[in-house]
């Protein structure tokens, strides 16, 4: 199925052109960029002043919650008051459970998102057993109860977002679909359909998850069905509940960034748990990554793929060392630029070196492999570590050394000198691959300086499958920036685009300018989890809070993570309110989700197990409810 207009030569989708206030969406217009106020509707004053802190940092579009009809209404007193200031942006109301409420705001804003799964359906996780009759009687209810909300929009001249999430789909789309990306476009064709019955075309869609996989895969199939069914309606674009710091921004351009690789996207929104304005700043640097063209490389056009794109599956490696096949992709350090190597610089990307003790210890965060290009290494390095050097270096050196290994620039004439592991750095325009059919104990680093480069590593992948070469591959990609969150978002676009799609073995991380040993090392860890390649650390899935929220997101997510950082591969789940609970933290093992002021009820996956909790005793009650199912681990004390 076709969902992009080449997966080897970006160019952006051509959709509809959707207007909404001041502003068009999609079409030949840029990327837009929008966010969510977190002040409660009803604040009209906190809400304005909210508005225009988001508006003056460059967002286009501003969301506000309308829970209730009274929400609804205070949205006209909001929209005049930011007039009166001078501030033109479009308004849009965000509904969940609430017809009534979306048909009030739908007076009042440019743009109304509904979520199908709750506007017409009450969530209890119950499974249904559907005849094709009694299906065809649910659409029919869900059609009366959307219908008016669409004549209204269309009498208004107000747009409508059409925003499925995958924690919320509901009881009856998973009853016949599942908790899967094809249940997500499903509930949103089911209202398409609708809009399209009614000739009404100023509709923007959105399939958000917070798993990156799910979510590409689900805005994929959406583009590969409206194709199939003729339609081209804009895409709004976002990765739901993707945290705070640094696992909020990776998450974030891993899902969006893959997308806008693929020239999806009309719109976008980065989902921190930070305050709205933060959000701005993250959305204009992934946006802007695909306004420059300059240094692509001429590709073939409309080539097959050797890869499902609609399912993750890891490309086929032999295994050499630890690297490949089953293996979990491996990080890569580089120190080579450093003056001399000591054991304090390995402290950068995870080992831990006491003098008193003569001895390493190992954190989480741990790269798998350093390279020191031409210097040599004169003491003992930690035992789960590999050293890899310029291959005259190590001939000289480090030969017979354990853990010690060689980089070459070309195949060898005389061969390849470890008899085990071997690391050669290949271009990926380089297609004249059928002497690496010959290859034993050798690991490719690929790297390209050309601004396609996930289609020309796209390209590069194709080529080794057509040739059956499977050879492990060490993704290496250079950047070119002296501002730490560019470093991150681009990195995080490139690198987990390709991990999506089944390609790399290994990341190996690189900057033009000196960006802190760090930074780049828990970058690379940050996408491998982001991607759900290779899990090293607590998943923590908050959403960016909204006028819906119960508690200070910020302070509570920080407070827990404080307490569970170390839970290695445990994923939890910080919702605001009980619309963004049980559902929107689907996959998370543990929710701390807010009821009413002041109370929290604990999740065990879908399940509730502890209601009304007061706030104040609740980060202690989940730590007890984590021991009580046997996740808790102490943490170690080096």
């Amino acid at each position: 199925m076709k969902y992009c207009n080449d997966p080897y030569n970006r160019s952006r989708l051509k959709t509809r052109e959707v207007p909404v206030g001041n502003i068009g969406i999609g079409g030949k217009n840029p990327v837009r960029i929008q966010s969510m106020t977190t002040a409660d509707t009803m604040d009209t004053e906190k809400s304005v002043e909210e508005s225009k802190r988001m508006i003056d940092v460059g967002c286009e579009l501003v969301r506000l919650t309308a829970p209730s009809k009274k929400a609804a209404e205070n949205l006209q007193a909001i929209k005049a008051n930011l007039l009166k200031q001078g501030y033109t942006a479009p308004l849009v109301a965000d509904i969940h459970f609430t017809p009534n409420a979306a048909e009030i705001a739908a007076g009042y804003v440019e743009k109304v998102r509904v979520n199908p799964g709750n506007y017409a359906d009450k969530k209890k996780f119950e499974e249904i057993e559907y005849t094709d009759a009694s299906y065809r009687a649910e659409l029919e209810r869900i059609e009366e109860k959307f219908t008016p909300l669409v004549k209204l929009c269309k009498t208004n001249g107000t747009a409508i977002r059409i925003g499925t999430n995958h924690g919320s789909l509901s009881d009856r789309i998973l009853s016949r679909y599942g908790d899967t990306p094809e249940g997500m476009v499903e509930s949103a064709m089911e209202f398409l359909h609708i809009c399209r019955k009614h000739d009404y075309h100023d509709i923007v869609i959105s399939m958000k998850a917070s798993n990156t996989l799910v979510m590409v895969q689900a805005y994929r199939f959406l583009v590969a069905r409206m194709l199939e069914e003729g339609m081209n309606y804009p895409l709004h674009l976002g990765v739901t509940e993707a945290g705070d710091g640094e696992d909020g921004r990776i998450k974030s351009a891993v899902g969006i960034g893959t997308l806008l690789e693929d020239g999806l996207g009309d719109t976008i929104r980065v989902s921190l748990t930070e305050v709205p304005e933060a959000e701005i700043p993250v959305a204009q640097k992934l946006a802007a990554q695909y306004v420059d063209q300059e240094q692509a490389i001429a590709l073939p056009e409309h080539l097959d793929t050797p890869y499902n794109p609609f399912e993750h599956e890891r490309r086929d490696t032999v295994t050499i060392n630890n690297v490949g096949g089953k293996n979990a992709p491996v990080v890569v350090a580089d120190i080579s630029q450093n003056e001399t190597i000591t054991p304090g610089q390995f402290f950068g990307f995870g080992y831990n070196y006491s003098k008193k003790l003569d001895k390493w210890s190992t954190q989480d965060l741990a790269a798998d492999y350093v390279f020191v290009g031409d210097h040599t290494v004169d003491f003992e390095v930690p035992g789960m570590l590999g050293v890899v050097m310029n291959h005259e270096n190590w001939e000289q050196n480090s030969k017979d050394r354990a853990q010690f290994y060689p980089m070459y620039d070309a195949i060898p004439a005389q061969g390849f000198g470890h008899p085990k592991l071997n690391f050669l750095r290949w271009n990926p325009t380089n297609l004249d691959v059928q002497e690496l059919h010959f290859l034993r104990d050798v690991v490719l680093v690929v790297e390209t300086n050309a601004s396609n480069y996930v289609q020309v590593m796209r390209h590069f992948y194709r080529t080794l499958v057509l040739k059956n070469i499977d050879l492990p591959i060490i993704l290496k990609y250079t950047t070119k920036t002296d501002d730490t969150e560019s470093f991150q978002l681009w990195q995080s676009t490139k690198l987990g685009a390709l991990l999506i799609d089944g390609l790399g073995d290994g990341l190996w991380l690189s900057n033009q300018t000196r960006i802190a040993p760090t930074m780049i090392n828990s970058t690379a860890f940050g996408i491998l989890q982001a991607t759900r390649t290779r899990i090293s650390k607590t998943e923590y899935i908050s959403c960016p809070s909204c006028g819906r929220t119960l508690f200070d997101l910020q302070e509570t997510t920080a407070k827990i993570r404080q307490h569970t950082a170390h839970l290695k591969g445990v994923k939890i789940g910080i919702m605001g309110c009980i619309v963004n609970g049980p559902g929107e933290m689907a996959d998370a093992d543990y929710g701390y989700v807010g009821t009413r002021p002041g109370k929290i009820h604990l999740y065990k996956e879908k399940t509730v197990v502890k209601k009304n909790v007061p706030e104040s005793e609740a980060v202690g009650a989940l730590i007890e409810l984590i021991k009580e199912n046997g996740d808790w681990v102490e943490r170690s004390v080096d």
